[in-house]
């Protein structure tokens, strides 16, 4: 368990000491003095009450000259810290000003301190900075209140000790101060009337900034800004305030700069620590400081680059595998049969093929073909049956050694009994403004808000209908697609031009087929990159409308809605050619019509090399175009932007550009800003699983895609990013289910796609039922049907003359000749190969899903070694706080006997003073 400290002397990197010891000895003192004088009514102090009025603040005038360094994360007195800015810039809006003087009265009653920065002192001279100290009453009600666990024992569990080669991993380890910055402590939620159970050595330090940034969020979202006695409950907390206008930015600072070490030894920079072993780019092949980056950031995005980096991990072990089948699949090229027949010149060159659209496309050779057929070779092998089958078991390995490598976290970070507390905890601020009804908690017998049924009914149903309709859409942009994929193949078929023609050399290697499926999957990319734009919002929009009471509801609906899109929008085109593309063509007397015979879009055939390849051009588009242009917005579009906010303040010297305006040219990071970086992870896990049967090398795009994501999801965290609000969170959310969900799907996708887009089984067929001399000579001509030239209808026919003595064409199925009693319906043949379609997928499905299910409870969720840590820790907690409890009933006791003869009028402020130290 990495824990915060308490102690002085270990203290965390991000605090600052002051400057002397008399600093901080009168400290505390001058903040307590300054905090009664806030709450008091009365006018005749010492004026410290109409200073927060209408004045400035205390020590406003007296140290801004003793400090030309403004690059601090303190107040001018350089005591108190720096919880939370807030900027506004004073445009004389009367309503905006009244707004911002109710709400900073309101906090000052809450117990924060304040501090402006005025415009003049700010680079733009527009801007100004409020600057909100948390002092330690408002920190212990609120830790109180929030159930925040802080240290009160040292550990003395023993961590059993990690089993690693040292020669191996010292090139991939970092420094151990940089891994384990905090030092183990058994934990408890605070409370605040049990003070001296805690190990609370000095008040400054015992709540580290995470954790006070935290907590003044949690006031910010939830003091109103309307007028005593004039009670508004649309006029609450800061998320308003910032979209009215009237402040611009609210942000806790970062500790340091982050470029260079500060040369004081005050500042000794976390972030610049981060930046250093996590962020950069040579640090690719280093393993990941987890613990300060939940140390820095909070739980939530430590748990979140945690799963990254696992994730990354084991798509080693599958990129691996991908590349020894794709490395098969290529010296296995000399030995492919199939692909030397249809190269023939004696063989494919005498075979003449029924043209494959109308009056455009003329009659072909089937050697045409030859370079499709290698190519197809490479993905359409045996090997990748094995790999199929292989994914399907790599993915129940991941989930479940993510599970456990979860578990093992939460004990580490101190989660393990944090979602109950966040659900009942965490109410959205909106969610309380909203329901103005009341009704009892059946629990906790409090009254708290509610939706009511009605409403709830009703709003679940319009977001629902507008989900539909977006999907819908996306069904119809593939629609159009298709479309376009039937009009422009006959197009291509005209300009690409035939060999019996002296073919350029181009069209050996761009076939009609190829070409149609480059650019409809390019105009594919194109619309789901737009659509997905105008989702986003959409979905937000809709989200907010259905009020979800906790901000994990929140984020899980927001995730079912998005990933609902996502899928459709992103997989369909994929779905379109692995499973209904070729399947419904017809044959050359009876061909089939998109929306009918009227419409003239004759149904695509797939390409001749087979309908896998093109699967497989179509996977790589959207996948390798979607990591690209993420890679380019997620790395360019913030270093543009941030250049362009902070381009006329750099040539301020650094002790003059103060950090909270460093920080506020920044890009924010929203609360829901993790959810596009899982969502973006989680489509490519799709990808990689859904459809890699037809793509054995996408592990591999997948983990140079992850390898370059983390260092740049780390750079924009530590370096464009202004430092988000901490949060906790015990897992990865709804994502979890959904990756449970893409896992079961990818078996039985996978198995459809070796047995209906492959052309493995009817090889296989062939071999063991069809051929003569148990080999694959004579495979070509025996899937190839025979159909009379004359007997192709003259709407089917090529415009072009066609002067030939051959009388027959060949075209892809398995149908009885010409002159056949039973010419052109299915032979028996068909029939096995459908059989054996069906039966390999039963069998594989089967095969795969005991083996997923024996690993799934042979590999316990949770590590032996942590499930007995918890146990005895909880132990040692309820023995601890036994013993606690007794020492402090014996001092009460003697207390009371101590000052039994006295009376009862002296026994009162006694019993007083009691409770007062204690509390």
């Amino acid at each position: 368990m990495r824990r915060l400290t308490g102690k002085a002397k270990e203290e965390t990197l991000i605090e600052l000491q002051s400057a002397s010891d008399s600093l901080n000895t009168d400290g505390p003192a001058v903040l307590t003095a300054f905090r009664i004088n806030l709450h008091s009514d009365d006018s005749s102090g010492n004026g410290v009450n109409a200073l927060c009025e209408g004045g400035p603040l205390p020590a406003h005038s007296e140290t801004e000259r003793l400090q030309p360094n403004r690059d601090t994360v303190f107040f001018r007195d350089g005591v108190r810290r720096i919880d939370f800015v807030l900027s506004y810039v004073d445009d004389k809006d009367e309503r905006k000003q009244e707004r911002r003087k109710e709400f900073e009265a309101n906090l000052q009653k809450e117990g924060l301190e304040l501090e402006t920065e005025d415009k003049s002192e700010s680079k733009d001279h527009k801007t100004y900075f409020l600057k909100i100290h948390a002092p330690w009453e408002v920190l212990a009600t609120y830790a109180d209140v929030l159930n925040i666990k802080v240290p009160f024992k040292d550990s003395d569990m023993q961590h059993g000790p990690d089993v690693h080669l040292d020669w191996l991993s010292c090139p991939f380890r970092l420094p151990d101060h940089i891994m384990h910055p905090q030092t183990d402590y058994f934990t408890y939620p605070f409370d605040k009337n049990k003070m001296d159970f805690f190990l609370i050595n000095d008040k400054e330090t015992f709540f580290p900034p995470s954790t006070r940034n935290r907590i003044v969020f949690y006031i910010l979202a939830r003091v109103p800004y309307y007028r005593e006695g004039y009670k508004d409950r649309e006029k609450t907390g800061i998320k308003r305030l910032l979209n009215n206008g009237t402040y611009t930015a609210a942000f806790p600072l970062h500790d340091c700069r982050y470029w260079k070490r500060a040369r004081n030894a005050e500042c000794e920079s976390e972030r610049f620590n981060l930046y250093k072993h996590w962020a950069r780019f040579l640090c690719f092949y280093k393993e990941q400081p987890l613990n300060l980056i939940k140390k820095y950031y909070g739980e939530k995005i430590g748990i979140y680059f945690a799963w990254l980096g696992f994730y990354t991990e084991m798509l080693f072990f599958a990129a691996v595998m991908g590349v020894i089948c794709f490395t098969y699949g290529a010296l296995s090229y000399g030995n492919n049969k199939s692909s030397e027949e249809i190269c023939d010149a004696n063989i494919g060159g005498s075979i003449l093929m029924c043209p494959l659209c109308d009056k455009k496309c003329p009659f072909w050779k089937l050697n045409s073909t030859c370079f499709s057929s290698w190519q197809s070779h490479l993905f359409d092998n045996e090997g990748t049956v094995f790999f199929a089958i292989f994914m399907g078991i790599w993915v129940t390995l991941f989930l479940e050694f993510w599970k456990r490598r979860q578990a093992r976290l939460e004990y580490e970070w101190d989660l393990v009994d944090f979602e109950e507390e966040q659900q009942q905890l965490q109410i959205r601020p909106e969610f309380e403004i909203k329901c103005t009804n009341r009704r009892e908690n059946k629990i906790t017998k409090e009254m708290e808000p509610y939706l009511p049924v009605t409403s709830k009914c009703a709003r679940f149903c319009f977001s629902g209908a507008t989900v539909i309709f977006w999907i819908s859409l996306i069904v119809a942009c593939i629609i159009g697609v298709i479309a376009y994929r039937l009009a422009v193949y006959a197009a291509f078929a005209s300009i690409i031009k035939d060999p019996m023609r002296k073919i350029q050399l181009v069209g050996r290697f761009i076939t009609p087929q190829l070409a149609t499926s480059v650019t409809a999957s390019c105009i594919n990319f194109v619309i789901i990159m737009i659509l997905n734009f105008f989702y986003e919002k959409v979905a937000i929009w809709i989200t907010d409308m259905e009020i979800p009471k906790t901000h994990l509801e929140y984020e899980n609906r927001l995730t079912i809605k998005m990933f609902m899109f996502q899928f459709v929008n992103y997989y369909s085109s994929c779905f379109y050619v692995a499973f209904f593309k070729g399947k419904f063509v017809g044959y050359p007397g009876k061909y089939s019509y998109m929306f009918g015979n009227f419409t003239k879009l004759r149904n695509e055939e797939c390409d001749p090399g087979g309908c896998l390849i093109e699967l497989t051009t179509q996977l790589v588009i959207v996948m390798a175009g979607k990591q690209v242009w993420g890679n380019i917005q997620e790395a360019l579009l913030p270093l543009m932007r941030n250049w362009w906010s902070s381009r006329k303040g750099r040539h301020n010297p650094e002790n003059h550009y103060s950090r909270w305006e460093q920080d506020y040219v920044l890009l924010n990071f929203s609360q829901i800003g993790l959810f596009y970086e899982y969502l973006e992870m989680v489509i490519q896990f799709g990808f990689i699983t859904l459809f890699v049967a037809s793509f054995p090398l996408a592990p591999v795009l997948a983990l140079f895609n992850n390898i370059l994501e983390i260092r740049v999801d780390a750079w924009k965290f530590t370096t464009q990013f202004r430092r988000p609000v901490a949060s906790k969170a015990r897992n990865i959310g709804a994502w979890q289910e959904i990756l449970n969900s893409v896992a079961i799907l990818s078996v039985v996708t996978n198995a459809f796609i070796m047995a209906f887009t492959s052309d493995m089984i009817p090889r296989m067929v062939y071999l063991y039922a069809y051929s003569k001399d148990a080999s694959m000579s004579g495979y070509i001509n025996n899937s190839l049907s025979v159909y009379n030239i004359s007997q192709i209808h003259p709407d089917n026919m090529p415009e072009e003359n066609w002067h030939n003595s051959t009388t027959t064409c060949r075209y892809r199925d398995y149908r009885y000749p010409p002159g056949h009693e039973r010419q052109y319906t299915h032979t028996m043949q068909f029939w096995h190969i459908l059989a054996a379609k069906m039966a390999f997928i039963i069998i594989m499905e089967h095969v795969v899903f005991v083996v997923k299910f024996f690993v799934a409870w042979l590999i316990p969720d949770v590590p032996s070694d942590v499930k007995a840590r918890i146990k005895r820790e909880r132990y040692l907690i309820q023995e601890y706080l036994h013993k606690y409890e007794v020492e402090r009933l014996k001092v009460q006791l003697s207390a009371s006997f101590i000052t039994e003869p006295r009376s009862e009028t002296s026994l009162t402020p006694d019993k007083h003073e009691v409770v007062s130290e204690c509390s």
